[in-house]
């Protein structure tokens, strides 16, 4: 029997718990490998710093200027009105290897690829978690469906309504963020096992190289049940997030192929 989740179940303070939850994990799964090394603690606390910044400001900007600046150009206040819902990954993605630059060049003084190939199951499970808050908060939902596992999204500001015999009615659809939650928590315990238990690690930048590819992946995969996030991806074959998405599965590939032969491996670490 198809799931219905229940309005009213939903909130914006579980939303933050949950992004807030991904974080925490990520920190300490951070920690562990850090302590591994004997690298400084405060350059985890900096580290924290930099993700946390760029992953909200990230998001935010990507989803104002990738999905809704036709919106956010007539009143651009309401770009700060983060509350109000409206993040993308991809301008999070853009934003973080920003921030990890600048970390390297700053803090830790080491090669960039050394902080993103430790960064990367981190990132992936906030991901997970951060879906799970998408799941809860009705955002990003899936197409109708007819499978047993549909969830019905109540929440009054979904927009979801579908003609069903004469009438306006919500239907059962994909759980679509329930997917991307599952498939970032496979990807974290993937790069976590190959990060302790082979030397992928030491071929600088492999790790993140799969990284992109199991992330943005998914991601396009999973595009295909979704509601389109964009106006313009009515009628799309490829929609908005897709578009996104390839470039970065095709930089990971090439990254992986790059790094496989130690070409990105730097004289010094």
């Amino acid at each position: 029997m198809s799931s219905q989740l229940i309005e009213g179940w939903s909130t914006p303070n579980l939303y933050g718990l949950l992004f807030v939850s991904g974080l925490i994990i990520g920190f300490f799964v951070t920690k562990r490998m850090f302590k591994a090394e004997g690298i400084p603690e405060e350059w985890l606390d900096k580290l924290l710093i930099y993700i946390v910044v760029a992953t909200i400001v990230g998001a935010r900007l990507g989803h104002v200027f990738f999905y809704d600046w036709h919106i956010y150009r007539e009143n651009p206040i309401d770009i700060f009105k983060v509350w109000e819902g409206g993040l993308a990954s991809h301008g999070g993605a853009i934003a973080i290897l920003i921030a990890l630059i600048i970390y390297s060049k700053v803090v830790t003084k080491r090669s960039l690829w050394w902080i993103l190939d430790r960064i990367v199951a981190p990132i992936a499970i906030a991901a997970c978690f951060i879906r799970l808050g998408n799941l809860v908060n009705h955002e990003i939902i899936g197409n109708p469906t007819t499978m047993p596992w549909g969830f019905k999204f109540m929440h009054e500001s979904v927009n979801n309504l579908v003609e069903v015999d004469g009438r306006m009615a919500h239907v059962y659809r994909h759980p679509a963020q329930l997917y991307e939650a599952l498939a970032y928590l496979l990807s974290f315990f993937i790069l976590l096992r190959l990060h302790w238990k082979t030397n992928l690690k030491e071929k600088s930048g492999f790790l993140f190289g799969l990284f992109l590819v199991f992330i943005f992946g998914w991601r396009f995969i999973i595009e295909f049940v979704k509601v389109g996030q964009a106006d313009r991806d009515a009628g799309m074959i490829i929609n908005t997030g897709q578009w996104l998405s390839i470039p970065f599965v095709v930089a990971g590939i090439i990254i992986m192929l790059l790094a496989w032969g130690n070409k990105l491996n730097p004289k010094k670490t």
